[in-house]
């Protein structure tokens, strides 16, 4: 599983991490938002009341309202990227890297504008009658080459043809794995339910939602999305005004170190400003998806005859995922205190190393330096190699545990429910267990056991928490107390399960452009039950994962966008040329 982890992330590093695709995220939307004089800013009013029906026409052509079409695109990225995802990107880059979510959701608001416009203008009806959109269609038509002697060359076909595949790989590693990973650790950390449980009842709902297709989705996800929101809006705000102490501190530990990278405090050992920004604007993507493409295919199925204004409701998407709900969840991991501070929790084989010597300690200058620096990667500490000693659940050899980036404390490792005794292999820092060989079967039945010597060995101790745990943590600092985990687990459950269905949709349409309808049905079966397999399987893999397949979509779909420029701003002049009556009081807006 560790080999696996570490191969995958190696992937990442080059892709979905990598400071060239943040600058090709930031740098299209920063592009577009000069380009075409703000439109995130001069168009949100026009946006508000287009989603309200306002300016319907009669016989517009879709399977869904503009208000459907926002909440199912909504309820594909509001999901575990506003709960686990600002929780990472806080653990990963400190307080700073909230900044940069919130500049990247300020700048995606142009992104979504212009990919879900586009995508609008080129949408088909499918075989079966529904309507299909999506950038692979756009990409078909528009990203041909032209040879100087007048002959055509259908590059379009294949970069269409590798950005629907990459949707479907990204259906999986955005939509699917991640949601019910997250999922299932927030309903067994708070109720002790078996992940197996949830991912199999949580599978089987997902399959009947599903087959209805499009209009069953926006019908669940119409109804769903206002609901968590509320939900959730209502558990932050008990948490935030329960430490209202905490709330100017926390606005000033997001803007204070924003160029210098976050201080280290309490257990976290501090964050440089490179890895601050990157998280910050890699979690933003994950939360609001702007420029991912995935949006435009939920928009693709709206009611509407202008793509211009089906591009308006979209940009209101970003503003609602990140600068509204990841700033909720952002104040509430900062004032209730608990993104600094070392917890009880068992620990995930992923996110341990092992190093050797015992002399490493994070409450003095020195150790916090060593620390540190090995954290980042500039001094890398010497790691343990051998036979780890295991008496009555304590670590006798020489060694110290890094846990989530942080020194562990208090470690007592487990085999069931009772203390282990024994020797456990390490390689170069990293813990190799005998269960990890377990097939699929053994590893369901080791749920169930009730037996200790079936039971996985398990490292347990303190140390920071990160994604999903630690926002459910957060939420037991407010009025609500240890009840606050239910609305996590309660809010978790709707957005994450929401997500899930979206992006079935957004595969179901990549699947059809690629293979026709037909296919269709083998990848809903593929779908539900990668579900239910990801409930079960380590979360620092399943991040790792979303990453990559976020980069194979979004690299495509950018460059996509940026070569159809002027298409864009056509659109945008002919849209205010032609519908400017249906907007008395539009004065200040000029013609592009």
């Amino acid at each position: 599983m560790q080999e696996l982890n570490n191969f995958l992330q190696l992937i990442d590093s080059y892709i979905g991490s990598h400071y060239w695709f943040v600058w090709l995220l930031l740098g299209t939307g920063l592009f577009f938002t000069i380009y075409l004089k703000f439109p995130q800013i001069r168009y949100f009013k026009y946006a508000l009341r287009i989603v309200r029906g306002k300016y319907d026409k009669e016989g517009d052509e879709g399977d869904t309202s503009h208000f459907q079409a926002l909440t199912t695109a909504l309820s594909g990225t509001v999901g575990t990227g506003n709960i686990a995802g600002v929780a990472l990107a806080v653990h990963l880059g400190g307080p700073a890297a909230l900044f940069w979510m919130l500049v990247t959701a300020m700048i995606g608001m142009t992104t979504k504008f212009v990919e879900v416009t586009l995508s609008h203008k080129y949408r088909e009806k499918a075989a079966d009658g529904s309507i299909a959109g999506g950038p692979m269609y756009f990409m078909r038509e528009r990203l041909n080459i032209k040879m100087p002697s007048g002959k055509l060359i259908k590059t379009g076909k294949w970069i269409a043809a590798i950005f629907a595949f990459a949707t479907v790989l990204s259906s999986f590693g955005t939509g699917s794995l991640p949601q019910v990973n997250s999922i299932s650790n927030s309903i067994f950390a708070t109720f002790g339910l078996p992940h197996v449980i949830t991912g199999f009842v949580l599978a089987i709902l997902l399959g009947f939602v599903i087959i209805g297709g499009i209009k069953r989705i926006a019908k669940v996800t119409s109804r769903l999305v206002p609901a968590m929101a509320l939900i959730y809006f209502i558990g932050a705000i008990s948490v935030i005004g329960m430490n209202y102490e905490n709330i100017w501190p926390s606005i000033q530990a997001i803007f204070a170190d924003i160029f210098t990278g976050s201080s280290a405090t309490g257990g976290f050992l501090g964050a440089t400003l490179a890895f601050a920004f990157n998280r910050g604007v890699n979690r933003g993507l994950f939360s609001n998806e702007a420029g991912q493409g995935s949006a435009p295919i939920a928009h693709a199925a709206a009611r509407a005859h202008e793509p211009v204004s089906e591009g308006m409701v979209a940009l209101l998407e970003p503003f609602i995922d990140t600068i509204i709900i990841c700033t909720l969840t952002g104040l509430t991991l900062l004032a209730s205190g608990v993104w600094n501070e070392k917890l009880d929790n068992r620990f995930q084989m992923a996110d341990l190393q092992v190093i050797q010597g015992a002399e490493y300690d994070d409450t003095t200058p020195e150790g916090r330096l060593a620390l540190a620096n090995h954290i980042k990667g500039e001094e890398t500490l010497p790691l343990f190699t051998g036979n780890m000693e295991v008496a009555n659940g304590e670590i006798t050899s020489d060694v110290q545990l890094i846990h989530a980036r942080s020194l562990a404390e208090g470690v007592v490792i487990k085999k069931g429910k009772k203390p282990y005794t024994g020797s456990i292999e390490v390689n170069d820092g990293v813990v190799t267990l005998q269960e990890e060989e377990m097939g699929l079967i053994d590893r369901i039945k080791a749920q169930f056991s009730t037996d200790d010597n079936n039971k996985k060995i398990v490292f347990e101790g303190k140390s920071l928490l990160h994604s999903a745990p630690l926002t459910t943590v957060a939420f037991t600092r407010g009025w609500f107390g240890s009840w606050g985990k239910y609305i996590v687990s309660i809010g978790l459950l709707l957005f994450a399960f929401s997500t899930a269905i979206s992006w079935s949709y957004y595969g179901d349409r990549a699947i059809t452009y690629l293979w026709g309808s037909k296919a269709v049905i083998w990848y809903h079966l593929i779908y539900v039950i990668g579900f239910f397999l990801a409930s079960f399987v380590d979360t620092t893999i399943i991040w790792t994962l979303s990453g990559i397949t976020i980069a194979l979509m979004t690299i495509p779909n950018l460059i996509g966008l940026l070569i159809l420029h002027r298409e864009m701003k056509s659109e945008v002049k002919s849209f205010w040329s032609e519908y400017k009556d249906r907007f008395p009081d539009e004065k200040g807006v000029p013609v592009d």
